[in-house]
């Protein structure tokens, strides 16, 4: 009776892989605010699918998805910056820690100027110039500058910035320590800075709710956040001269334009030298750690980040994020399966 009873287990048990439910659970990631539209898209699509797996993600910022990564409180961490050498270091090192790019977007320089007759256009001096507070007017010769013939108000510029550890913030001023060497030395990069102006709101739907409640407003903030919000955004200056939309099809040319890709994956794509690269364009990783403690749980988890980096890509566009390129699938992908779950590849168990 035995014997029967084990067989019978058995098939049950690969019918049930066959049809697509395996074991059951729920998965619960933190972090990027700039990810978090694609990712509830990815966690209904992915639960539709596997109707026994439900996936909590909480939109607390990069900073604190970072802290709950090192905490290990989470199945994984989502960043739009990578782990610092620091950070990696309290994580057990290079060789505890993996780094899985999952989508790339583009952060928008967004304002609230009702009635002008096109968007506005921004150069990297212009940019620095506003959130280093020595640029106060909309209608200042370097923005007028950048924008012959349009109608710029005299009104004041009151710029908005994340008040919390944040890697939309890790993006924008990897950009702008770049392309001025005023905010390099004043302020420099970082997931948080001392912003000489402004005010802070929580998250990207705290920039993007300041901005559109304050006439003259400018902040950065996820391509995602203005188009839903209804907020104007505008063009860029890049490398080669030229302003460009900050579109999806822009920020993949960013990440194309990238000459080489370091082994552990923590790379830039802020700009970058393509003739139609959008310059303020960055990459969310998922953070998890090279052994998993508990295999279930990282077998569950491998198995939905598998997905979002093939699968789940077809979803990008719609919502404003970039798909990654094929060779960088297959260089996530490698990643992905050097995670071990109980001495074994979390993938493939």
């Amino acid at each position: 009776m035995r014997k029967i009873l084990l067989v019978v287990s058995l098939c049950l048990g690969v019918a049930g892989f066959v049809a697509g439910q395996g074991v059951g659970g729920s998965l619960t990631g933190a972090g990027s605010t700039f990810v978090n539209p694609l990712m509830s898209k990815w966690s209904k699509e992915y639960n539709t699918l596997h109707s026994n797996i439900k996936i909590n993600y909480q939109s607390i910022g990069s900073g604190g998805g970072r802290q709950q990564f090192l905490a290990k409180t989470v199945d994984f961490g989502a960043s739009d910056a990578p782990l610092t050498d620091d950070q990696i270091a309290q994580a057990g090192g290079a060789s505890n820690v993996v780094h899985i790019p999952v989508t790339h977007g583009s952060v928008v320089i967004a304002y609230n100027l009702p009635g002008l007759a096109k968007e506005v256009r921004f150069s990297a001096d212009t940019i620095a110039g506003m959130f280093l507070g020595t640029i106060t007017m909309w209608s200042d010769p370097k923005i007028a500058a950048d924008n012959p013939g349009l109608a710029l108000p005299k009104k004041p510029v009151l710029v908005v910035h994340r008040s919390e550890g944040s890697g939309t913030t890790d993006i924008f001023t990897d950009y702008l320590s770049k392309v001025s060497p005023d905010w390099k030395s004043k302020v420099g990069r970082g997931s948080s800075v001392q912003w000489p102006a402004g005010i802070g709101g929580q998250g990207n739907e705290g920039v993007a709710n300041q901005i559109r409640n304050t006439v003259g407003g400018v902040g950065y903030i996820e391509l995602a956040y203005a188009r839903q919000n209804k907020i104007s955004y505008g063009f860029v200056k890049n490398q080669a001269g030229n302003y460009m939309d900050p579109d999806p099809k822009n920020v993949t040319n960013a990440a194309a334009s990238m000459t080489s890709i370091p082994a552990d994956l923590r790379f830039s794509i802020t700009d970058q030298p393509g003739k139609q690269a959008y310059p303020i364009a960055g990459t969310t990783w998922v953070l998890l750690y090279h052994n998993q403690t508990n295999g279930s749980q990282g077998k569950l988890t491998a198995d939905f980040i598998q997905w979002a980096i093939h699968d789940g890509q077809k979803y990008a566009t719609d919502l404003d994020y970039a798909a990654l390129a094929p060779d960088l699938v297959k260089k996530s992908e490698t990643a992905l399966r050097s995670v071990q779950c109980d001495g074994r590849p979390c993938l493939g168990k």
